[in-house]
């Protein structure tokens, strides 16, 4: 199938060949026919499946020039929100509609001033709120409200404000919920906001063929050591390495970059410009290590991932699933490096449990000893509701016979 075998609108069709896009995606295929209809929509979808393009077509559709805010797009990272309002403006390069992005940690006074006249919304709903509060946005006229990763912004705690907010759009307005999973959360919000909406599902981007799983069991004090030297003998792209906590996340990339290996680290702790300036460096491989936590990677599509680094496993086994994500996408290899010290059998035992994964061990090899500076405190900060100290000690637990 071709876009052009979508009905989508002249204007979208040109950008999308100016962007070099030659065939839909599968959540594309499925759900933009669905969406131009005018239904409302639960689709299952991944980043990096496309979907921005399946709501995005479903939006200028719809929306006309100097008639208010007639779409909303809920996400539920700043960085996601930065991602898509980049995505829909080039989506719409000839029409120009105005696109907002709204989200906290920078100065709501431009964002107010830019309120006024813009035409599409996408923010995160803490913000949202606030400019509701402050009477300083306007929803109702929105024609389409479109919540993505909505199991995300649920996860982080955003329930009663989603209600809140899908309560001030008007009630005959058409919705679009994507989520990589389906909670009993999500369904309640479709029975109360959703109007007999249609459910479509796309297969994994992730190729379970060309993704290799792998991990070492590493004592604790030989953790940091084991990641530089495969970090220095792998042959790879970019390279995503994941902490449950900020303290940690800012530990690791230090001393990496102290080891002459260029990482970044990317958290909630820090300004929206700094991480701005981190992803766009990263994106441009003017550096090739990003460690990160779950919070401020969920929902950034980066493409060229070759190698997943767990340094500390997460708690929540659905985490596990949505960093293996990152690799092996777009028909190309990856490979997923668990690094397994004494506090991470039993969040290894649970993910082994809840999924049926081929996770292969592989021997340590012999490494010289690096000391790691400035180890941290018991009160190590979190990044997320799931994220625990990296000091907590967990009771050794063997996995080998439940692989």
């Amino acid at each position: 199938m071709k876009f052009e075998d979508l009905n989508i609108n002249i204007h979208l069709l040109r950008a999308i060949k100016d962007m070099g896009f030659e065939q839909p995606t599968e959540v594309q295929e499925k759900s933009i026919p669905v969406i131009l209809e005018g239904k409302d929509v639960i689709a299952g979808s991944a980043t990096g499946s496309g979907k921005t393009l399946a709501f995005g077509a479903g939006i200028l559709n719809v929306v006309q020039k100097k008639q208010g805010i007639q779409a909303l797009v809920l996400t539920p990272t700043r960085e996601l929100a930065e991602q898509i309002v980049t995505a829909l403006k080039k989506f719409s390069k000839h029409d120009q509609f105005k696109i907002t992005s709204v989200y906290g940690g920078v100065s709501i006074n431009p964002q107010i001033d830019a309120l006024r006249s813009t035409e599409i919304v996408v923010g995160t709903p803490g913000r949202i709120l606030d400019h509701l509060e402050r009477r300083t946005i306007n929803l109702s006229k929105v024609k389409i409200l479109v919540l993505d990763e909505a199991d995300r912004m649920l996860d982080m705690g955003f329930y009663d404000d989603v209600n809140r907010i899908m309560s001030q759009c008007q009630k005959n307005r058409q919705t679009l919920l994507f989520s990589a999973t389906v909670s009993n959360e999500i369904k309640e919000l479709a029975k109360r906001f959703m109007n007999n909406p249609v459910q479509i599902s796309a297969a994994n981007q992730v190729d379970p063929k060309k993704l290799k799983q792998i991990y070492y069991d590493v004592k604790n004090n030989m953790k940091f050591s084991l990641l530089v030297h495969l970090l220095q003998e792998e042959k790879s792209g970019l390279v995503m390495i994941f902490c449950n906590s900020r303290r940690y996340t800012d530990m690791v990339a230090k001393n990496l970059y102290k080891n002459k290996i260029d990482a970044l680290a990317i958290h909630g702790g820090l300004t929206q410009q700094k991480r701005n300036s981190i992803i766009a460096k990263f994106n441009s491989k003017n550096a090739f290590v990003l460690v990160c936590t779950d919070v401020a990677a969920r929902g950034l599509d980066i493409p060229g991932v070759s190698h997943v680094y767990n340094y500390e496993l997460p708690n929540d086994t659905k985490q596990y699933v949505h960093r293996i994500g990152r690799t092996a996408r777009a028909g190309k290899s990856g490979i997923v490096i668990n690094l397994i010290g004494d506090r991470d059998h039993n969040a290894f035992s649970d993910i082994l449990r809840t999924y049926d994964l081929n996770v292969q061990r592989v021997e340590k090899p012999h490494v010289p000893r690096i000391e790691m500076q400035a180890e941290p405190r018991r009160s190590d900060s979190r990044d997320s509701k799931f994220g625990r100290p990296s000091n907590n000690r967990w009771p050794r637990k063997s996995f080998e016979r439940r692989r």
